[in-house]
């Protein structure tokens, strides 16, 4: 059975691609977005990859 690791991290509107990419890169798969505590000006992105034993 696969086991997942999760991350959660904040995107900035101006870069978030660049975020994104980055984060795949490493093997993270984006799950979600969300809006943040203040609302969509700071968006949250949920991700999570297979945890390497």
């Amino acid at each position: 059975m696969t086991k997942w690791e999760y991350a959660t991290i904040p995107l900035l509107s101006h870069n978030t691609k660049a975020i994104l990419d980055n984060w795949g890169e490493d093997g993270w798969e984006l799950v979600s977005v969300i809006a943040g505590p203040n609302g969509w000006e700071n968006p949250v992105a949920y991700l999570k990859r297979p945890r390497s034993e």
